[in-house]
C-alpha cells in the first residue's frame, strides 16, 4: 500500500506559475514511476508528465516546454513545475504512483483564469 499526498494547488492568473508537490509514503520502495495526471471538466483523465526511478521523464505534448517533473527518491517525493500556464491547464491534477498496481492522490485544483 502506498498513500500520496498533494499539496500546491490554487488559482492563478495566465502566465504565472505554480508548483505541485506529492509525497508518498507506506511501500514506497516498490514504486518504479511517479507522475501526474489531470483532469478538466467534462474531459478523460489524461497524463501530464511522469518520471521514471531512473530518470526518465516524460512530458504531454501540450506542456512540453512549460512544465518540469522533478523526484527525490530518498524522500519519495515528486513535484511538477508549471510555468507559462495557461488557462486550458485547469484541471484537477492527481499524483500517482506505480508499482504494479497504482496509487493515487486525492487531486488538486489547479485554476488559470485569463
Amino acid at each position: 500500500q502506498v498513500q500520496l499526498v498533494e499539496s500546491g494547488g490554487g488559482l492563478v492568473q495566465a502566465g504565472e506559475s505554480l508548483r505541485l508537490s506529492c509525497a508518498a509514503s507506506g511501500s514506497t520502495f516498490s514504486i518504479n514511476t511517479m507522475g501526474w495526471y489531470r483532469q478538466a471538466p467534462g474531459k478523460q483523465r489524461e497524463l501530464v508528465s511522469s518520471m521514471t526511478r531512473g530518470g526518465f521523464k516524460y512530458y504531454a505534448d501540450s506542456v512540453k516546454g512549460r512544465f518540469t517533473i522533478s523526484r527525490d527518491n530518498a524522500k519519495n517525493t515528486v513535484s511538477l513545475q508549471m510555468n507559462s500556464l495557461k488557462p486550458e491547464d485547469t484541471a484537477v491534477y492527481y499524483c500517482y504512483a506505480y508499482l504494479g498496481p497504482t496509487y493515487w492522490g486525492q487531486g488538486t485544483q489547479v485554476t488559470v483564469s485569463s
